[in-house]
């Protein structure tokens, strides 16, 4: 099984959890921020000396409250390959519509080739206005008016940008024109005709496999029809599991045979102590202050008692005894994150596992903890032993 670990990237955060300020009341200036670059640098090289895979990083932008403050995935991720020898690179996720799809083509290109193919390509759709508006794009969130417009356009200017990115890393020479781009634009004089059409410079070193989360039934759709690997994430083994045969079901009918575990990957927090007591006492505050964070975008409202579908229950704020015994987070003793863990596996035939252990509040040394545990004491637990 390949293990993987994920960070938000958030700056430390000595006051996390439901005493600390609200999330809009945080502001961080650049120590901060180099703060958060500084242990990211540290965490690369724990994470590669214990085995793990892939380090997976998150993009976002003018987040002054500190909680992921990383807006170049691939710049950050071309430069923590420079501080390790064979961990690999992920982004999780570029905010596509975020970014022009050359520009985006290109920086991973030439990062692909000067850390010798240790990226690893992994593309969003987004989920904050305050970016996606500033840079250009639009997302459907729970802030926006109208938002099924939102995501309908977002969708198209997400697709036909994916369709470009993957036109230009196969063909020598292409063009391209559909209802958001033309490519190249008609009419650009170039030494005495008009150009034609373009070359990528660089192409990546050989083909990509392209990661993107899958958290609607349009999503999952879109995954299974154009081959990318769907990144399913929290919950119970009877929650994920239909999810993640479906994805199989749509590639058969779209043409791809995917083997049980095949074409997916499973993602899920974590907070894990020698003891319950120890991981509730641990993680609480931590826990507290990812659910205030996150709670407006309803990122919680699938937890048993929300109340969903009824809107009351779009921002719901679970304690960390709910994400325990629900499940959707893996927090508990070595014993209780193993068994979860151990019946996702079983469940899903898990070939690919990418955990997260990088909650705000959480010291540089809680999260080396954090990554030993699941490494040296959760992981052998149900048969999979890391080569670090």
């Amino acid at each position: 099984m390949q293990v993987d670990v994920h960070f938000y990237c958030a700056v430390p955060m000595a006051d996390a959890g439901l005493n600390g300020p609200a999330p809009t009341d945080r502001r961080y200036d650049n120590a901060d921020y180099i703060a958060c670059y500084e242990n990211l640098e540290h965490w690369a090289p724990v994470a590669e000396s214990l085995g793990f895979d892939t380090m997976w990083l998150t993009e976002h932008h003018f987040q002054y409250e500190g909680y992921e403050v990383v807006p170049n995935l691939i710049q950050m991720g071309q430069h923590l390959a420079s501080l390790t020898t064979t961990l690999r690179l992920g982004q999780a996720f570029n905010v596509v519509p975020q970014w022009h799809p050359l520009r985006l083509d290109e920086d991973f290109a030439l990062a692909d080739i000067l850390t010798r193919g240790r990226m690893v390509f992994g593309v969003g759709r987004g989920t904050v206005p305050r970016e996606a508006e500033t840079l250009g794009a639009v997302v459907a969130s729970g802030d926006n008016e109208m938002a099924a417009d939102r995501d309908r356009l977002n969708r198209e200017i997400f697709e036909e940008s994916m369709e470009i990115i993957k036109l230009a890393w196969e063909n020598d020479r292409f063009s391209f024109t559909g209802k958001h781009f033309v490519l190249p634009p008609p009419g650009i004089p170039d030494r005495g005709s008009t150009v034609k059409d373009l070359s990528l410079v660089p192409r990546p070193l050989g083909p990509v496999e392209i990661f993107q989360p899958v958290t609607s039934p349009d999503t999952l759709e879109y995954v299974a029809r154009v081959g990318h690997s769907a990144i399913l994430t929290g919950g119970p083994p009877e929650r994920v599991g239909p999810q993640w045969d479906l994805v199989a079901e749509r590639a058969a009918a779209h043409g791809r045979e995917l083997a049980p575990g095949e074409g997916r990957a499973f993602h899920i927090n974590a907070l894990i102590g020698r003891t319950t007591a120890e991981a509730l006492a641990i993680g609480r505050d931590p826990h507290d202050e990812y659910v205030k964070f996150l709670s407006p975008y309803g990122r919680f409202k699938h937890y048993p008692n929300s109340g969903w579908p009824d809107q009351s229950g779009f921002s719901y704020q679970p304690s960390i005894e709910e994400s325990s015994e629900f499940g959707s987070l893996a927090v508990g003793s070595i014993e209780q994150v193993a068994d979860l863990l151990g019946r996702i596996a079983e469940r899903l035939s898990l070939e690919h596992l990418i955990v997260f252990p990088d909650f705000p509040g959480l010291t540089r040394e809680q999260v080396d903890e954090q990554m030993y545990l699941l490494a040296r004491e959760v992981l052998p637990r149900i048969g999979v032993e890391l080569a670090g």
